[in-house]
């Protein structure tokens, strides 16, 4: 099935919504974005919806806005963090990530991470798009393979052709299917073949504080699991003090350490939600102890406070509606 072609993805006629509801929709999917109108006349042309198949997390969104944006303040709000993968169905729409810019029309396909604002122009003409979301720290602490973030694919590229169909294909299979598992390491996989990147973004970085604190952010999530990794050695490989390393954390009202651990815990909860119903799947601790934690005690008190839930709420069965 061509994903292009998908009709429940695309429609005649897409009915107005109220912008507020609309706005509250794309935030209960993708995190906090804020919508910007041309005309606010209270309504929007299409749907922001959560799509949940094979196991993978889409958003489908389609709109007649000005822009939506996302800026740092967003960020920190968001507990979760993604690489969004997204496909363009209708209509076209301008990227602006990492300081590069790009205009995404029909069948393109371009990788936006979450953690770095982003600026999604529609100049008020319909839109409609795709985005599945990848776990950040999945993507990059297991892979070898560096990819690029902000590039885009062409809608005839045979790397874009291969994720729209790998979508379609993921789209039409059911979770409980015994392929579903093996699909969503591929869909990893393929997505970082397709945007692998042709040099060292490492070396092409400069000295300012934001480049170091992406240098800082890539080296985090190569290193994750690793447990040499601290702000010493974050300062040590990148060349300069631990105190102008924590001075830039201090910029962004946090720290080095409370970065790290944070990335490890959700390393730890995208961990244990996609293999809790998988044979032979490790137990809590051991997930956490390869991730990087030392103290099984700190991990449960860290969880605990970041997610308002312990591990275990993650194993219990979701109760059916009314139960």
């Amino acid at each position: 099935m061509e994903l292009l072609k998908n009709q429940d993805l695309m429609q005649r006629e897409w009915t107005p919504m109220p912008y507020d509801q609309w706005t509250n929709d794309l935030r209960s999917i993708c995190g906090s974005f804020n919508p910007k109108a041309i005309e606010h006349n209270g309504v929007v042309t299409g749907a922001a919806r959560r799509v949940d198949v094979c196991g993978m997390e889409f958003a489908h969104v389609s709109n007649d806005l000005d822009r939506v944006h996302r800026d740092w303040d967003d960020i920190r709000k968001d507990a979760n963090e993604h690489l969004f993968l997204i496909m363009q169905l209708e209509g076209s729409c301008g990227v602006e990530h990492v300081g590069q810019q790009a205009v995404l029309d029909v069948g393109d396909c371009i990788l936006v991470d979450s953690t770095r604002p982003t600026t999604f122009y529609f100049g008020g003409q319909f839109s409609n798009h795709l985005s599945l979301h990848l776990p950040r720290q999945i993507m990059y602490s297991a892979s070898d393979v560096d990819f690029d973030i902000a590039r885009k694919l062409e809608a005839f590229d045979p790397m874009a052709m291969m994720l729209r169909a790998l979508v379609a294909k993921i789209m039409s299979t059911a979770q409980s299917d015994a392929t579903s598992s093996n699909l969503r390491h591929l869909m990893f996989s393929a997505t970082r073949q397709a945007f692998v990147s042709s040099g060292d973004t490492i070396s092409a970085l400069n000295d300012s504080t934001t480049r170091r604190l992406q240098l800082v952010d890539v080296l985090i999530d190569r290193h994750l699991t690793e447990s040499d990794l601290c702000a010493k050695w974050l300062a040590t490989r990148i060349g300069v003090s631990i105190r102008t390393l924590q001075e830039d954390f201090q910029g962004l009202g946090m720290t080095c350490t409370t970065v790290i651990r944070d990335k490890r815990l959700r390393f730890v909860r995208e961990k244990i939600e996609q293999t809790k119903d998988q044979k032979g799947a490790k137990t809590i601790a051991e997930v956490a102890y390869s991730a990087g934690f030392n103290d099984i005690s700190y991990f449960n008190r860290s969880f605990k406070e970041l997610f308002d839930c312990v591990p275990t709420d993650l194993l219990r069965p979701v109760s059916a509606p009314g139960h």
